[in-house]
């Protein structure tokens, strides 16, 4: 890794923050970009006391505005080895099994609509000016539509894939890019609110629940329900279960342990 502050990471409570720290480039994309989110989340798997990971970007002005187009820099790789770093990257997210918030604060376009959609949820600032602006440049927005494509209505995938075209904050509410827009004031409390409605709950009944979401969204009716129905049974046997069952009974808060 060239420069080891392109990504930073912080624990807040029980949320790991993952920021890409290059404003000055509007938080575009590089190698180092990729390889501090990815570490970011795996530290999230393997620490028992977080239970949700927020993804933005330093400064006001951008999320993340794709890849960093330097000149000679956009997507050179070395052609002998297996393609990965940014699919990866998705594949890693698309895996995890803690909830992923994207908090947009700024320009969000091309490979930072990849970040944003590789996340379960996302809050945006209403400024925000999105888009997949590829084939103004020769290319298109290839491994984005892997993440896309089960989020929005493909009318509306193919209206921004095609045209290139921006668009704000209203559309994206609108096609369910995000969950929630916001004013820029207003942008952290927001966040903080989502976060909060996420990590009070069952480790173990999110962390399970993602996983069977994930694992279903592949298959047909009578292939899912056949999963589901063993995945509650199994479910139903940890000490969560058990915890949230008592804790019910009895009024009172649960104490998850995460098993």
């Amino acid at each position: 890794m060239e420069d080891p502050t392109a990504v930073l990471h912080e624990r807040r409570g029980r949320a790991l923050w993952i920021t890409i720290n290059r404003p000055d480039r509007r938080n575009a994309i590089n190698g180092d970009v990729v390889e501090g989110i990815r570490a970011g989340i795996e530290a999230a798997r393997a620490d028992p006391q977080v239970r949700a990971v927020v993804l933005t970007g330093a400064g006001d002005k951008a999320f993340c505005a794709g890849a960093d187009l330097k000149p000679g820099r956009s997507f050179e790789r070395d052609h002998s080895q297996p393609p990965g770093g940014y699919a990866d990257l998705l594949r890693l997210a698309r895996a995890s099994t803690l909830p992923l918030v994207a908090r947009v604060n700024g320009t969000c376009m091309a490979g930072g609509m990849g970040l944003l959609s590789m996340c379960d949820m996302a809050v945006a600032g209403d400024h925000v000016m999105f888009g997949l602006p590829e084939v103004k440049v020769g290319i298109f927005p290839m491994q984005v539509l892997s993440v896309l494509q089960d989020r929005v209505p493909r009318a509306k995938l193919a209206e921004w894939c095609l045209t290139g075209e921006p668009f704000d904050c209203a559309q994206a509410l609108a096609a369910g890019l995000i969950n929630y827009a916001v004013p820029s004031a207003e942008l952290d409390a927001k966040v903080d609110w989502l976060v909060g409605r996420l990590v009070d709950k069952s480790p173990t009944a999110v962390r399970r629940g993602k996983f069977a979401m994930n694992v279903v969204s592949s298959m047909n009716f009578e292939q899912a329900i056949a999963y589901t129905e063993s995945q509650i049974a199994t479910l139903a046997m940890t000490e969560d279960a058990a915890e949230g069952r008592a804790a019910f009974n009895e009024k009172r808060a649960p104490n998850w342990t995460g098993r």
